[in-house]
């Protein structure tokens, strides 16, 4: 088996990317499942909100977000860490790296 990364792989950090993106630019590093999914609607991604849940759970798992459930819905809140890989501060590994600014 090769071990390049499959295509699979590569649109989930590239939609952890988006994601994390967006949360850098609210005001409050906050947004639920719903506009999040929206959001990487936008760039190709057309996933459900199960698949968005799943990312969320592995970008925690990576200290890129906190999770916050409120009643039924998830809400991602970035961390240090998040905000770290998308300034290119840092690296996460599992979270596509951002492009350099030109």
């Amino acid at each position: 088996m090769s071990d390049a990364p499959n295509f699979e792989t590569y649109s989930q950090e590239d939609a952890r990317l988006c994601m994390l993106k967006e949360l850098n630019r609210q005001t409050d590093g906050r947004l639920n499942e719903a506009m999040l999914t929206h959001v990487i609607a936008a760039y190709g991604h057309n996933r459900s909100r199960e698949w968005v849940r799943t990312q969320f759970r592995k970008m925690a798992e990576l200290g890129a977000i906190e999770l916050h459930e409120v009643g039924a819905i998830m809400i991602a809140e970035i961390t240090r860490a998040g905000m770290d890989h998308v300034e290119r501060r840092s690296v996460i590994e599992g979270i596509k790296r951002p492009s350099p600014r030109a």
